[in-house]
């Protein structure tokens, strides 16, 4: 089995040469520009030889520029509200924020779990539908809170914010208004049916 080049010696400038190549994608994503390896290699200043030991292919690379967040790390504030209306609000600000600063970078993962026979991408499956329940952890005994998160989750992320920009022609504060509208409205639909 061949080992990977990263992971034979000079570990720490490996670590900040490929660091180096995976904020030039981010750069180059966020100017609007689907980046080859070499286009990150030129922004980072570093030879394009050197890059394809780290990232073979565009697709590689995409696939590193994925948004970090620390997987565990929710989104409400240590003071949340009980009120999971008003929780959900605050978990849909951040999220709608956080694919606002990052729609670049998640359209590109769109495009490559699009690809016909390629294989998927690992993306952070699930880590939006964790924070939505969170949001929603005050309804637990009386509502399917994973079912709730996964309806609001499908009307409120980077494939819906495509779809109102690029099809229904809103900018995006506008579409943002219409993702947290989203999710208040189907979080509203179960507390009624719930009541019923």
């Amino acid at each position: 089995m061949a080992v990977p080049y990263e992971s034979t010696g000079r570990s720490r400038q490996k670590g900040r040469t490929r660091a180096a190549l995976v904020a030039a994608a981010h750069e180059l994503l966020a100017k609007g520009v689907s980046p080859a390896v070499e286009d990150a290699a030129e922004v980072a200043g570093i030879s394009r030889t050197t890059a394809y030991r780290y990232f073979p292919n565009q697709r590689a690379l995409l696939l590193a520029a994925y948004p970090e967040i620390q997987d565990d790390a929710g989104l409400l504030p240590p003071d949340a509200p009980a009120d999971p209306t008003a929780r959900l609000d605050l978990v849909m600000r951040a999220f709608i924020e956080f694919t606002l600063r990052w729609e670049p970078q998640l359209r590109a993962q769109l495009r490559l779990s699009l690809e016909a026979g390629a294989p998927q991408p690992v993306l952070r499956r699930g880590r939006a539908i964790r924070w939505i329940e969170e949001a929603l952890a005050p309804l637990a005994e009386t509502l399917d809170v994973h079912a709730l998160a996964v309806a609001i989750r499908s009307a409120t992320g980077i494939e819906s914010l495509v779809w109102l920009t690029d099809i229904g022609g809103l900018d995006r504060p506008r579409a943002a208004e219409v993702l947290a509208g989203s999710a208040r409205a189907i979080l509203r639909a179960a507390l009624d049916r719930g009541a019923s």
